[in-house]
């Protein structure tokens, strides 16, 4: 029977002892608290701002492709009225351009 005492004894002294050792570490969190958050809140804006910074350059980047496919498409276009003149056949400015027109492009 006393064997079983001493194992609740000893573990009520555990829980006890690291109670009080807690409370000190708790204090020290709440001192370094403001100083944390204003860390945190530094990194998440510079964060941002990278991300946002990242977005713009993949923006020009999808612009740059938009007007590249777009030159290459009445390239193309040009290439097919030389191309039916040469064989001739001729196909109306108009229709080449409504082709070109119908042909989806990326969008922002």
């Amino acid at each position: 029977m006393s064997r079983p005492w001493l194992l609740v004894c000893l573990l009520l002294i555990i829980v006890f002892t690291s109670q009080f050792e807690w409370k000190p570490q708790y204090g020290n969190e709440i001192e370094a608290s403001p100083i944390a958050s204003r860390k945190q809140q530094y990194i998440s804006e510079r964060e941002e701002s990278v991300k946002e910074k990242i977005i713009l350059s993949q923006e020009k980047n999808i612009q740059k492709l938009n007007e590249l496919v777009r030159s290459l498409r009445e390239q193309l276009l040009q290439c097919r009225g030389e191309n039916e003149v040469d064989n001739g056949t001729t196909t109306p400015l108009t229709e080449l351009l409504t082709e070109l027109e119908r042909q989806p492009l990326l969008e922002d």
